[in-house]
């Protein structure tokens, strides 16, 4: 509360301004916190990714798809159905190396704990370039 004294009967008067110099304090002590609490509420990773001098390039090696059905049987590629103990070999056979990418597609309706043990088969295997294929949402619906 304020009073002004430049009256002549000296007769003191209320004014009715308000004092925003303590909201303006507060309204940037705000600001600061703020501006200090953001960057912490982000999550992210800071990675700094090198630099590539040359142009990006398309695999040269076509990715090996492997189907795991309803049955639990698995079909590497389009046509070579393979039992899940001799899969290994059948890669190796088919000479697909580590490096190159599996893309895995499995029936909605196979069981998850048949599903992680073939990623387990592939991982022991040293494969570790490992996809998985699904449809987009569009796809799904209208089958």
């Amino acid at each position: 509360m304020s009073f002004n004294l430049q009256q002549d009967d000296e007769e003191l008067v209320e004014q009715h301004d308000i004092n925003v110099t303590p909201f303006i304090d507060v309204m940037l002590v705000l600001l600061i916190i703020f501006m200090v609490a953001a960057p912490l509420a982000t999550v992210s990773v800071p990675v700094e990714l090198p630099s590539i001098d040359s142009e990006t390039k398309a695999s040269e090696q076509k990715p090996t798809y492997l189907t795991l059905q309803k049955d639990l049987s698995l079909v590497i590629g389009e046509k070579q159905s393979v039992a899940k103990t001799e899969l290994v070999e059948a890669l190796l056979q088919q000479k697909i190396t580590h490096e190159q990418a599996i893309l895995i597609r499995a029936d909605r309706s196979v069981d998850y704990g048949d599903f992680v043990d073939l990623l387990n088969i592939l991982s022991k295997a040293g494969y570790k370039n490992i996809a998985l294929v699904g449809l987009e949402k569009t796809q799904a619906r209208q089958q």
